[in-house]
């Protein structure tokens, strides 16, 4: 359909549709495109994840890993108010990763 709306057109609709087309590109580079990159990063660390890490989870709680359980993707962590079963794709962030503080330059 859209290539006998092309066909027919002359070079003055075709003008009209550059700007769309634009739009479409732009979305892509700004909006989807990250999120892949984002939900990439995601999955390797969930996959990267060690026994005795400390950890949030998606809902805000914070606990070490006590075990893995590789069968069901699930995870045991120990919390103030005892153990908790997660699945792997509940976790959010590495403890350590969300406090690491960049040091400032020194102006000389």
């Amino acid at each position: 359909m859209f290539l006998t709306i092309v066909l027919q057109a002359d070079a003055g609709s075709l003008m009209s549709i550059l700007p769309f087309v634009a739009m479409i590109g732009v979305l892509y580079f700004f909006m989807i495109r990250p999120q892949m990159n984002r939900q990439k990063k995601e999955k390797t660390f969930q996959a990267e994840i060690k026994k005795g890490s400390k950890i949030i989870t998606s809902s805000g709680i914070h606990g070490k890993i006590v075990e893995i359980n590789t069968t069901d993707n699930t995870l045991t962590i120990e919390t103030g108010a005892g153990k908790i079963k997660f699945e792997r794709s509940a976790i959010s962030m590495e403890l350590s990763k969300k406090y690491a503080v960049v040091a400032p330059a020194t102006k000389k």
